[in-house]
């Protein structure tokens, strides 16, 4: 049996890394005594395969985890209350927002995402630019950037990856974006973005953005897009969720 886990992370808990966000989850998941099931081996390790890692800084509201559970103990699980549960063992900031039992045959989140809708709150740039940057790089036939890859700087060009950018609303001081950013075969960070933009729209450290992750998004073969809930749900019946 495996389950899909969404959750949300916001406030401070943001600068959290990766790696120590799977630790939280490890220990949550072991206080709630979910039969989670474990590697063979010298050191056994929970079964847990997380989707696409959210740079620390960032916000989100669609994140998600896989996690099997062990044969024997985990068929005949109730799991209704179960998103209740694990947030009550989750750090201030971290919300689970649903669980749903996934066929353990579907792909996992980090080959099956193909997308991700962001909000992006820019700091010290007015509408009239951010507008004029963003009308440029839709119209570029590419976008060149310059990244690091196993020690070395290679050049991609991005722009077959923004499939959506746009200015949502005036804030204080600065602007909101929407992007829709691919992330096959390699995803575009949305600090690359700005950057490739002319002129570039953040600055770190001086006008760094505020950004939150609002969608995953899964393209299936016959072109229609659905978040990793709605995929995992239409393969299997989704659990009670409180």
């Amino acid at each position: 049996m495996r389950l899909r886990i969404a959750f949300s992370k916001h406030g401070k808990i943001r600068f959290t890394s990766h790696r120590d966000v799977a630790r939280i989850w490890e220990r949550a998941l072991r206080r709630t005594k979910l039969p989670v099931a474990y590697s063979e081996g010298f050191t056994p390790r929970p079964k847990l395969s997380f989707g696409l890692a959210l740079s620390t800084g960032h916000e989100s509201e669609g994140e998600y985890l896989d996690v099997d559970l062990d044969p024997e103990q985990g068929a005949d699980l109730d799991l209704a209350g179960l998103t209740t549960h694990l947030s009550a063992q989750l750090p201030v900031g971290m919300t689970a927002t649903g669980v749903v039992v996934i066929d353990r045959r579907m792909p996992s989140l980090q080959q099956a995402v193909t997308s991700c809708t962001w909000q992006i709150d820019v700091r010290d740039v007015d509408e009239s630019t951010a507008q004029a940057a963003i009308d440029a790089a839709l119209a570029a036939d590419e976008l060149m950037i310059t990244r690091e890859r196993k020690g070395k700087e290679v050049t991609d060009d991005i722009r077959p990856l923004v499939f959506g950018l746009a200015v949502d609303q005036p804030i204080e001081n600065g602007v909101r974006l929407i992007a829709e950013l691919g992330t096959q075969p390699r995803a575009v960070r949305v600090t690359e973005l700005l950057s490739a933009l002319d002129p570039p729209l953040a600055e770190p450290l001086l006008n760094e953005p505020r950004v939150l992750r609002v969608h995953q998004w899964i393209t299936t073969d016959d072109g229609e897009r659905y978040d990793p809930m709605s995929v995992a749900a239409a393969a299997s019946a989704p659990v009670g969720v409180a």
